[in-house]
């Protein structure tokens, strides 16, 4: 046998081995990677508190737990009752307070957004609850899309608590709610990014866009689910995006004040076809029959979709090598860096997810952020479905450089296999990865 069967033998080997094991599969030769902690389904948060070190992680069912990594343990610091809603954003300051992003139905057909606050109490790893800031009842469609309030990330200089609130509906269509809500598309308190002083108290956000503007509390409009927010060493904040039940790209954002981010006119820089006169489903080649919002007839000609209020900010870039699959409007695959095209930002349905960025000099050089390019990564919670040939569940680096007014970057793929990858923290040189889906497990990635 020559050497290059055998190394193909082994190739074969290992790539069953990690099948059977359940082992995600690297693709870096300079990286180390280990299982830390079993921790189940269905968590959707990591964090690491700065002001000790101690690593956190959030549970739709469970509420906040603190993790210790060397002995493989969890440990319950606050209930949902404590919490105070459903909990699904999660950020530390620099002081060790906790900003924990909830949502709860004041009543079938209303949410009630809110950031509630966790002040360490002293001498344990308890917290004291109170409310920065929360929504009126704003009106709920009757579908899978209510993505409601999330994302948080704190401001470098500690003074801003910088939110998502996700859309109410997939793509811009009419959702009324059998009349409760005529002509409702998206609600005053729907897909925009707010800001807030992280010193607020009970703050109130009202269902209404010129008294959210007057109060300087409305950042950002037309993000469909900027489901994580990060900043940049530089301090540019950026937020990832999933696209709606059709293929079109997910987004990479670069959120800026009194931007709009194009959503439901724009995905990637594709036009929502929906929102021309002669659109007809029934050629609409972006659908796929799997698809939720395809089921259920949301893509269907719409007369009465309105005009876009101003001019869109396109999302960051990507030239490739990876995350850059797309399908045309005839319906045709292709990989967008193999054609040298860009697409804006990355394959359809791979929901990127668990934004970071790299802002330490441990790290090895050839990952480090340097003064011309911000070096992040990314996890690819996965294809819903669809027939695109890449599914994502995997871990991409980002190398992005400006460009003019906004950024492009180059997008690698460093491991893939994960179980719905959901959240990613680093430490040092070490990543840690959080995966949501079944049996799912915290992995900590070294690169040496």
């Amino acid at each position: 046998m020559n050497p290059f069967s055998k190394l193909y033998l082994a190739t074969l080997i290992l790539l069953f081995w990690c099948l059977v094991q359940g082992q995600p599969t690297l693709k870096n030769d300079t990286i180390v990677m280990r299982k830390v902690l079993d921790v189940g389904f269905g968590n959707i948060r990591l964090a690491q508190n700065p002001a000790n070190e101690n690593m956190y992680m959030l549970s739709p069912e469970k509420g906040l737990l603190l993790l210790d990594l060397e002995k493989g343990t969890t440990k319950n610091v606050a209930t949902l009752l404590e919490i105070g809603g459903n909990p699904a954003g999660m950020a530390f300051d620099d002081s060790g307070n906790v900003y924990i992003v909830t949502n709860k139905n004041a009543d079938e057909n209303h949410n009630i957004g809110a950031v509630r606050k966790g002040t360490p109490k002293s001498g344990n790893s308890k917290f004291t609850w109170s409310t920065v800031a929360s929504t009126e009842p704003y009106p709920l469609s009757k579908t899978i899309f209510n993505h409601n309030y999330n994302g948080i990330a704190v401001s470098p200089d500690q003074e801003w608590l910088f939110i998502n609130a996700g859309s109410r509906t997939d793509h811009g269509d009419l959702q009324d709610v059998d009349g409760l809500f005529p002509g409702l598309r998206e609600a005053p308190l729907s897909s925009k990014i707010f800001r807030l002083p992280i010193s607020g108290t009970e703050l109130l956000l009202p269902n209404d866009e010129a008294k959210l503007l007057e109060a300087g509390y409305l950042y950002a409009w037309g993000v469909r689910n900027a489901y994580d927010l990060a900043f940049a060493p530089n301090g540019d904040l950026f937020g990832v995006e999933n696209g709606p039940d059709a293929d079109y790209p997910e987004e990479l954002n670069w959120i800026r004040q009194g931007h709009h981010y194009g959503f439901p006119w724009k995905f990637g820089d594709w036009d929502n076809q929906q929102q021309f006169d002669d659109y007809d489903s029934k050629n609409d080649k972006l659908q796929q029959p799997d698809f939720t919002a395809v089921k259920e007839g949301y893509y269907q000609n719409d007369p009465d979709f309105p005009e876009p209020p101003m001019e869109f900010t396109q999302p960051i870039a990507n030239v490739g090598p990876d995350a850059d699959i797309y399908r045309a409007l005839d319906g045709s695959e292709h990989d967008a860096s193999e054609l040298g095209e860009k697409l804006y930002s990355f394959t359809p349905h791979i929901s990127p997810l668990g934004l970071v960025f790299v802002s330490n000099e441990t790290m090895p050089e050839m990952w480090r952020s340097t003064n011309e390019t911000s070096s992040a990564f990314v996890v690819s919670w996965g294809s819903a479905g669809g027939t695109l040939s890449d599914k994502g569940q995997n871990l991409l680096h980002l190398a992005l450089t400006k460009k003019e007014d906004n950024y492009e970057m180059v997008t690698t793929e460093i491991a893939s296999g994960f179980k719905n990858p959901i959240d990613a923290v680093i430490i040092e040189n070490q990543l840690y990865v959080l995966e949501w889906g079944d049996q799912g497990a915290i992995w900590e990635l070294t690169f040496e």
